[in-house]
């Protein structure tokens, strides 16, 4: 789950560059924020600018009307006002568009993602990226920019104003800008790589919470709550450590910066008491200069602080960049076919996990399955069973070998045409959370009256009968108010109302009491009529009336028949038979 924690890449605006598809689509608003920063920034030289008449003339010379300080004054909050709301509120639409179309290009990147994405990444980590990164990452860079252009802007106002009044003065305040540059520059660095740890670090203790929360009755079964806590305790105590280094690298700027402004502002008052001594120089003027030199130490902190946001957000945002550009999609080719026959050939299949020299998990495996035919599965756990039918919707590659549906290597079928064509039925149930009726039509058409029939097959019906909203029931979160029997015959429903070409089964029937079971596989029967089944089971009641059975031991092939004859063989199947293959009881749903 850790990743390496790389140094930024480029300057602010080449990182950024990548951005704006994203949050540029209003270019019109951003003029508007822009020049609600200009006319904002313009206004802040005009206060000490007052000082100086007000002082000279309306305090030595009495000559300034009484009236023109409350107008200018309140003209002058009044613009600053206007100018910073009307740029609050086009900052806001600019974030939150930017925001939605983001968010949807990483989810619609998710939809489509290679496989390998789901191994390498945990599912709190990837919610997390798209749903809270993203919002903490936008709005603190989109405010932070803002910040920074106003900042800049008033800085440069400021600076202007003061080389106005006295160049010689203003010069000694803007040696002091390389020296806060490259503080900036310094702590920046740092604020970076300890952002992406603090990132990684966030992941690995929201992945925490996401297995207790999943594991929740094991968890309390064995007694684990005290390794567990002792686990998110560790965790959590990393993720502190690195929350307060971020804080000592980016509080270090503010008393930095302000020192160096310090320093200067000390030259400056030492050098106009000189200067005032030999040149004509008016109260109003001296303290118009320095009140402008104090009012340039805002935005200089400000600029300074304006670091650590642009940081965190910038690679917040960047993160969602990286699964939306560097993440591939799944290959597929362009053959596409309305209904498949279901002939599948397995030539010389090698599946592989991890590094090449690992065990092949299938190795060297040949098979052909004709159209119409039930083939069963069996053989110890972790043999490749599952593995093998993972292999024909391509939620699993191949490292070698090939594989063809109706005579077409499945690299070669576009994914939609391709998954069309199977109906899956595991033992491991997910559902939506939404009613009964979205569940059982997953991605087509909600036909009612087919999802009725479905459920009735599926033995449901007086289920849903007895629900005060029948199919319009809300399931839950993965259908937890259901029992796993009920579960997986919902499951079961959701691929008779498929109608596919071919059938998986792995485990369909695991979780169902014998008379469900019953029930349900005379619904099943009817389902494989005509029908390329595929079906893995421990169960001799799923398998023994199979067209074939094939036996697997470390991933190949070990035998092929029918029951009768695999018995008489006295074999790899017999073996798994007296077993207990053969056993008929089963957990109650």
């Amino acid at each position: 789950m850790n990743t390496p924690v790389d140094a930024p890449k480029g300057n602010l605006i080449a990182r950024m560059r990548p951005l704006w598809p994203y949050f540029g689509a209003y270019p019109g608003t951003w003029a508007i924020v822009v020049l609600g920063a200009i006319v904002g920034a313009a206004t802040e030289p005009m206060i000490p600018a007052l000082l100086k008449p007000l002082l000279d003339q309306g305090f030595q010379q009495r000559s300034l009307e009484l009236w023109t300080v409350p107008v200018v004054l309140l003209a002058l909050f009044g613009v600053r006002g206007l100018a910073g709301y009307v740029a609050q509120i086009g900052l806001s639409r600019i974030t939150n568009h930017g925001l939605m179309i983001m968010r949807r290009a990483m989810f619609n990147k998710l939809l489509v993602a290679h496989m390998q994405l789901f191994a390498d990444k945990t599912s709190s980590a990837l919610s997390n990226s798209i749903v809270y990164e993203t919002q903490n990452g936008a709005s603190m860079l989109v405010n932070s920019l803002l910040s920074l252009t106003r900042n800049a802007l008033t800085l440069a106002a400021l600076t202007g104003y003061l080389f106005y009044l006295n160049w010689k003065l203003t010069l000694i305040v803007i040696a002091v800008f390389p020296a806060v540059a490259w503080v900036m520059r310094v702590l920046t660095a740092r604020l970076h790589r300890l952002t992406k740890a603090n990132q990684d670090a966030t992941d690995n203790l929201a992945y925490v919470v996401e297995e207790n929360v999943l594991a929740h009755r094991d968890i309390r079964l064995y007694s684990a709550q005290a390794s567990q806590a002792e686990r998110f305790d560790r965790l959590g105590d990393s993720l502190r450590n690195l929350a307060m280094k971020s804080t000592v690298a980016g509080a270090a700027m503010t008393p930095m910066t302000q020192m160096l402004a310090a320093m200067a502002l000390s030259a400056v008052i030492s050098v106009a008491l000189v200067q005032s001594a030999t040149a004509d120089t008016s109260v109003g003027g001296f303290v118009a200069f320095v009140t402008a030199m104090l009012m340039i130490i805002a935005p200089i902190r400000q600029l300074s602080e304006v670091s650590s946001p642009i940081t965190r957000g910038l690679a917040a945002l960047e993160r969602g960049l990286e699964l939306i550009d560097d993440i591939p999609h799944e290959t597929q080719g362009t053959f596409s076919k309305p209904r498949a026959t279901g002939e599948i050939q397995f030539l010389e299949v090698v599946v592989q996990y991890g590094a090449v020299e690992s065990a092949p998990v299938i190795n060297s495996l040949s098979l052909c399955v004709h159209s119409g035919e039930t083939i069963a599965l069996v053989g110890a756990s972790g043999a490749g069973k599952s593995t093998l039918v993972n292999l024909l919707p391509r939620f699993v590659d191949i490292r070698s070998g090939q594989i063809l549906l109706d005579g077409h290597p499945i690299s070669e079928w576009d994914l939609q045409s391709l998954r069309a064509q199977f109906a899956y039925v595991s033992q491991h149930v997910i559902m939506l959370n939404d009613t009964i009726a979205a569940n059982v039509a997953l991605g087509m058409n909600l036909e009612r009256d087919k999802v009725l029939a479905c459920l009735q097959a599926a033995n449901l019906g007086a289920l849903v009968r007895d629900m005060p909203q029948g199919i319009d029931t809300v399931v839950g979160h993965n259908a937890m108010q259901l029992s796993g029997g009920q579960r997986q015959r919902l499951a079961i429903a959701r691929a008779l109302y498929k109608d596919a070409p071919i059938l998986i089964l792995d485990e369909a029937t695991s979780a169902l009491d014998t008379e469900s079971e019953r029930a349900v596989q005379d619904a099943l029967q009817g389902l494989m009529h005509n029908r390329t089944t595929l079906v893995i089971a421990h169960r001799l009641s799923t398998v023994m009336h199979a067209s074939r059975i094939v036996t697997m031991e470390a991933g190949q092939i070990v035998e092929v028949g029918t029951h009768q004859d695999l018995i008489q063989r006295n074999g790899h199947y017999a073996r798994l038979y007296h077993l207990g293959l053969g056993a008929t009881a089963a957990p109650e749903a």
